[in-house]
């Protein structure tokens, strides 16, 4: 369970999140709003990219600013830009990079890298230069190192944010069929049908919050009273 207890943060004089209160636990969550509603803050405070001005946030019983490396391991977290993520040459040290805190054998990561670039069709890729895979590759790659590390929770800010349709739709699938529980920051709404939750952002507020349809409803009425405004 996250829970997020009167929660506020600021950057400098701007305030980015107001008074959020929630507790999220459900498999699949969304969370959508305008460029600048603060959902993209949210996700960060979730695994302590990010830690609150002010109230604070807690996983499993551990305080994200307090407890930030611990919160990690159990929360990962992928940016929409995969190139923000790759740090090493090939795609398997990049997945394998992930992995030098966990106290496993040289043959044990072996093992763990292979079985995850196969899970993930990265397999014939394992020694290509990691910056010249193409977009949807990349973005499979910075998923893989993230989900090598057998977190417990994904948090994904807009993945599909620089990927055509058909890798978009590539991303979407695995994560729909991940077994740890994600949170979804996205602008594509059909990414979200049916999914058990959904979270609305509007200037730092969480203004609607329930099964997908109902908040997508919500999302689409907020827009189109903004844009007529």
């Amino acid at each position: 369970m996250i829970r997020l207890e009167a929660v506020s943060h600021r950057y400098g004089d701007r305030a980015v999140l107001r008074d959020v209160d929630l507790s999220l636990g459900e498999d699949r969550i969304g969370v959508v709003g305008a460029n600048g509603s603060g959902k993209s803050t949210l996700a960060r405070l979730l695994n302590g990219l990010v830690v609150p001005s002010a109230g604070r946030v807690v996983v499993d019983g551990l305080d994200t600013d307090r407890d930030g490396a611990r919160v990690r391991r159990k929360v990962a977290f992928v940016f929409s830009d995969p190139d923000a993520q790759i740090v090493m040459p090939t795609v398997a040290e990049d997945v394998a990079f992930s992995l030098r805190r966990h106290g496993l054998t040289r043959a044990e990561v072996t093992e763990r890298v292979a079985n995850t670039l196969g899970r993930y069709g990265l397999a014939g890729h394992a020694d290509h230069p990691a910056h010249l895979l193409s977009s949807g590759q990349k973005q499979l790659l910075a998923l893989a190192a993230v989900l090598v590390t057998e977190p417990e929770i994904l948090v994904c800010d807009e993945p599909t944010t620089l990927l055509d349709l058909r890798n978009s739709r590539q991303v979407a699938d695995l994560l729909a069929g991940l077994p740890q529980r994600v949170v979804l920051v996205t602008h594509d709404l059909e990414l979200l049908r049916g999914w058990q939750r959904v979270l609305v952002m509007d200037e730092g507020r969480v203004v609607a919050d329930g099964p997908a349809e109902q908040s997508i409803a919500h999302y689409r009425e907020l827009m189109s009273v903004s844009r007529t405004c």
